[in-house]
């Protein structure tokens, strides 16, 4: 196997163990029903009792809000301040708050609760009052009552927040509708009362706190600022700015030093700019008057109107002189003439721009020496500046105090104000947005909840109870208890029978033989028959050694499974003969012990009914009756034999002389007669005879059926187990514990080591459904072609039912 299967292998096998516990809880439920549905049934009527006696609860609920904006006093007034926050804390406060003793007080005393009887329960125990302990006089009583008011008050009041908002329900329940209601009101209302007074209290006492605060500040405020007035005169400290913010902190005021310094700081920056386009100027006419006149960059950079004028003519000369000169030569008059103007123009221009450079050159000597002249101030103005600082280091401290105690004195006094505002006007943020009305439907006990908390603890209840008594059920019920606990195969489950007339509640016991007086000679209808009858043709012819006794079975429940062949009881021994067949086919072992852990499981119904079916279906058949300490065919037989095993292996009787045999089936059987009492039955069924009279009769027939004690009460069973081949194992079905049973096997693992398989006996097919849900058994019968094969009951009623 891969590893890629191992995952879905523990899957499947996770998916199994699921399922069979789903079908173990399944199982228990069918087959403790009725546990369960009493169990619920019980709970839900004592529901229903608890709602009759329990008198209606009416709940009421009135809803404030705690307003978090700002609220404002009348027309013209500051506006008072808010004390709340609207975080949730604050919220859960007043939830508190409402919650409190001193809330619920008022409102007992605003309504006069005390005095009603739904208040004024007493609360003293039962031996107090008989020995008349009240706890005080009567200021005591009735302070007691009032306590006892606001106690019943506190349990029936419930204050929740709704969701993150901040609206709060008030809720109170009564056993009046209309009480509640106004409980509900009174509550709110007392709440904002509360809070108005409370914010009254606190304004009184804030006011007296910040008057006394005020004059104490006041005080310390001037003399700060005597301080700053008389430093100033000392230090000779002059600022400017003062008058306008009284003369308080120099951080408002400038000193005259700091004026002065700032104003000629502004003056040389102005000098500085000014000597560098006197400089620039002048650089620019001298690198000009380098030049030649005709430079075309000496207007644009002058913009003087004496040199751009003779430019100008210059320039018209220029153009001229050259029309001319092309036109009539170099050599002419008139173009000697303009080149004669041109030169006086060039020579006019060099001394108009050698006086402009003259000016330019005394502009920026006038300008370098204003320079000099505000720096060599400057200079002296920082040095007064930084002597002057170091004075006002002193002056900065004192300003500093002097400003802190004015600002608290404003603060303070803008506080008083408004306290003073607030006690006049009082406010509060809560108010009622819906007022409760009295309720149509009562609160509790709630109908629907009662009977399904009632109906959850029933069946809580029935499922315990339920598994406690399959807990203590330790019988064995299921093929899987068989298989898993026994370590054998279940060869099949056969269903309980009960004589003709017996109802189906009444059991018919398996071991009870009839009245020897009811066992004649001819009793069973066997002389009606004559001899022989019902025997194969081919027996008929056999000699008289091989032709035993005739007889009938007086007990019908010992030929159930050869009168209703299609019944559920014989087909589950068909199993049963299908698989000893097999067993014996393979280890080649006819005789084969019929056996159970416990008297009256019916193992030797099972074992003629599984030898008559055997001898019915034409197998030579010996059914012996090997239970030597409580003998059982002898007394169901008519007549009843004369002679037994005893007389066979005691008195060396011919075996055949005790042989009978039933013409229906044709079955032959060897029985014990109940006459033939033994104390060492353990030694007989040991014996070499006992084992040499088995191999006489596995030689003669196809098959040995032997009828053995239980395992339990005897050890006939385990001294007989070396002379049988094969074993099968009955266990009456919801009566053999599982325990009884293991134990039997453990003590013999020689039958164990034989063993074929087991017979769930004695089932109730209806109640085995409820065990085995998937083994669809029925409860009468099974079908067979469409058909619904015949009861299983014995006797005259016995008929045939079709489907």
């Amino acid at each position: 196997m891969s590893r890629s299967d191992l995952p879905s292998r523990d899957q499947a096998e996770a998916t199994g163990s699921l399922a069979e516990l789903l079908e173990q809880l399944v199982g228990i439920l069918r087959r403790q029903a009725v546990v369960v549905i009493g169990a619920v049934a019980a709970s839900l009527a004592i529901g229903v009792a608890y709602l009759i006696v329990t008198p209606p609860m009416f709940t009421a609920t009135a809803t404030l809000l705690i307003d978090s904006s700002k609220a404002k006093g009348p027309p013209g007034q500051p506006t008072a301040v808010s004390d709340y926050s609207s975080d949730a804390a604050l919220i859960e406060s007043q939830v508190e708050i409402l919650k409190s003793r001193s809330i619920a007080l008022a409102v007992v005393e605003q309504l006069s609760l005390a005095e009603t009887p739904e208040f004024a329960a007493p609360r003293r125990g039962v031996l107090l009052a008989a020995l008349g302990l009240s706890g005080g006089g009567s200021a005591g009583r009735a302070g007691s009552t009032v306590q006892a008011a606001v106690d019943v008050f506190l349990e029936n009041r419930s204050v929740v927040r709704v969701g993150k908002t901040y609206a709060l329900d008030i809720s109170y329940t009564s056993r009046d509708p209309v009480r509640a209601a106004t409980i509900a009101n009174a509550l709110a209302e007392a709440y904002i009362v509360d809070q108005l007074d409370a914010k009254y209290q606190s304004t009184r006492r804030a006011s007296g706190w910040l008057q006394a605060r005020l004059e104490e500040l006041k005080t310390q405020a001037v003399a700060a600022r005597q301080a700053v007035l008389d430093y100033k005169e000392k230090k000779n400290i002059v600022d400017i700015g003062g008058a306008q913010t009284g003369g308080e902190g120099g951080g408002d005021g400038r000193l005259v030093t700091e004026q002065q310094l700032s104003e000629l700081n502004t003056q040389l920056v102005n000098a500085r700019v000014a000597t560098g386009e006197a400089k620039a100027k002048l650089d620019r006419i001298e690198d000009i008057l380098a030049r030649d006149v005709d430079d075309g960059t000496v207007a644009e950079s002058l913009r003087s109107d004496v040199v751009n004028s003779l430019r100008k003519s210059y320039l018209d000369h220029a153009t001229r002189e050259a029309s001319w000169s092309a036109r009539y030569g170099q050599d002419h008059a008139a173009a000697i003439e303009l080149r004669a103007k041109m030169n006086e123009l060039r020579r006019a221009i060099r001394d108009e721009l050698g006086r402009m450079a003259a000016g330019f050159r005394s502009d920026y000597e006038i300008a370098r020496a204003r320079e000099q002249n505000l720096q060599k101030a400057l200079a002296g103005l920082v040095s007064e500046g930084q002597l002057t600082n170091r004075d006002r280091l002193g002056l900065i401290d004192l300003e500093s105090s002097a400003k802190v105690y004015r600002t608290i004195h404003d603060t303070f006094l803008q506080r008083y104000m408004e306290a003073i505002q607030q006690q006049s006007f009082p406010f509060t943020e809560a108010r009622v947005i819906g007022a409760a009305d009295p309720p149509t439907r009562k609160s509790r006990p709630a109908t629907s909840l009662v009977l399904a908390i009632a109906g959850t603890m029933g069946l809580m209840a029935g499922f315990g109870i339920a598994a406690l008594r399959e807990g203590f059920d330790k019988s064995i019920r299921t093929r899987r208890q068989i298989e898993t606990g026994l370590g054998t195969a279940c060869l099949c489950v056969l269903p309980t029978v009960r004589a003709a007339g017996e109802s189906r509640s009444a059991r018919w016991s398996w071991s009870r033989p009839l009245p020897r007086s009811a066992r004649r000679a001819g009793d069973g209808g066997v002389a009606a028959r004559g001899a022989g009858e019902g025997v194969d043709a081919d027996r008929q012819g056999e000699d008289p050694v091989d032709r035993p006794h005739v007889v009938a079975w007086s007990d019908p429940t010992k030929r159930l499974a050869v009168k209703q062949p299609l019944s559920a009881f014989a087909e589950g021994l068909r199993a049963v003969k299908v698989a000893v067949e097999l067993a014996g086919a393979i280890e080649r072992r006819t005789v084969i012990g019929v056996t159970s852990s416990l008297p009256g499981e019916g193992k030797s119904t099972v074992a003629a009914n599984l030898a008559g079916l055997m001898a019915h279906a034409g197998k030579r058949v010996i059914l012996i009756d090997a239970d030597l300490r409580n003998p059982t065919f002898a007394d169901c037989l008519a007549p009843i034999p004369a002679k037994g095993l005893a007389d066979v292996l005691d008195d060396g009787c011919d075996v055949t002389a005790a042989i009978v045999t039933d013409p229906e089936s044709g079955l032959s059987i060897l029985p014990a007669l109940p006459d033939d009492a033994r104390v060492h039955t353990d030694e007989i069924v040991a014996s070499p005879q006992f084992r040499a009279l088995l191999d006489r009769l596995a030689a003669r027939y196809d098959w040995v059926v032997v009828d053995l004690p239980p395992i339990g009460p005897v050890v006939d069973v385990r001294a007989a187990a070396q002379a049988i081949g094969s074993f099968v194992f009955v266990i009456e079905w919801a009566r053999t514990p599982l325990g009884v049973a293991q134990a039997c096997f453990a003590a013999a693992p020689e039958v164990r080591d034989r063993m074929i398989g087991a017979i769930l006996n004695k089932a109730d097919l209806a109640r085995l459904d409820r065990f085995e849900p998937h083994m669809r058994y029925g409860r009468d019968g099974y079908y067979v072609g469409g058909r619904r094969a015949a009861v299983v009951t014995a006797g005259p009623r016995a008929r045939d039912r079709e489907a």
